[in-house]
């Protein structure tokens, strides 16, 4: 691994609205950028076994995620040509509606970029120790598969 400082993807409580916009308009001063592309994962409402999910609370073992992270972080960096990749996930409880997950990367042209945001996603929910418990409006809750 290399030498470089270990970035903290975790946020305590949803992705805002307003940062996920800050973080965008921050690239329009870097003209060789020709492609961005973007992730955004958002707490579905979806209904189980007749019962309804009404937020996801995440729990991580953060500094193991954080070093998978990094490692994931420079596969990426070589394997594709780009100039920006940023990464945020929350942790505790995210009500549905809200985002929980946000990649952005960018490139010179479209294509890498689409394509490592789409591996990093996968990624992430593959290899980093990251779980989510479903929490539903009677308020029991189950552990959620990754999808």
């Amino acid at each position: 691994m290399s030498d470089k400082k270990i970035k903290n993807i975790f946020v305590n409580g949803p992705i805002a609205p307003e940062f996920i916009a800050k973080s965008i308009s921050n690239h329009s001063s870097k003209t060789g950028i020709g492609g961005h592309s973007i992730f955004m994962g958002q707490v579905r409402k979806d209904e189980i076994d007749g019962k309804t999910v009404s937020a996801i609370d995440y729990t991580a073992f953060e500094e193991l995620a954080l070093d998978k992270m990094q490692d994931i972080r420079e596969a990426i960096f070589n394997k594709y040509p780009l100039s920006c990749m940023h990464v945020h996930h929350s942790l505790g409880t995210i009500y549905a509606g809200e985002i929980c997950l946000f990649v952005f990367t960018s490139s010179k042209h479209r294509k890498p970029a689409i394509d490592a945001c789409d591996e990093i996603v996968e990624r992430i929910k593959s290899a980093l120790p990251i779980w989510g418990k479903e929490i539903f409006a009677d308020d029991t809750h189950r552990w959620k598969e990754n999808q």
